[in-house]
């Protein structure tokens, strides 16, 4: 479970660095600074990633990831909500999937 929970967030964490079209949506956010936040979540998505994988300080590695995807959830996917639940359901899916497993290892450590 932490080799999939670490190639999730060091993978999106690298994919915030490298693609130019996933500031647009930080931007959409309307959050302050949002490009120097995406490189705090990115920088943080990969560290917390590696000490993941690497099997280092994983009960603290988790908190910041499960902040993230709390973050996540409420930004980009509880908007959907006024199109409906199952709209919101698809949506956030994988992202509640991550919030679980992290919770897990948060737990399990």
């Amino acid at each position: 479970m932490r080799y999939v929970i670490a190639y999730v967030f060091i993978i999106s964490g690298l994919m915030k660095l490298v693609n130019e079209d996933l500031g647009s949506v930080f931007i959409q956010l309307g959050l302050p600074f949002p490009l120097y936040l995406m490189y705090a979540v990115a920088a943080i998505e990969v560290v917390c990633g590696i000490l993941i994988l690497a099997n280092k300080m994983v009960h603290h590695a988790v908190i910041p990831l499960i902040g993230i995807m709390i973050a996540a959830i409420l930004l980009t996917k509880v908007p959907s909500l006024h199109s409906g639940f199952m709209p919101f359901a698809f949506n956030a899916r994988l992202d509640i999937v991550m919030l679980v497993l992290l919770w897990v290892l948060y737990k399990w450590r």
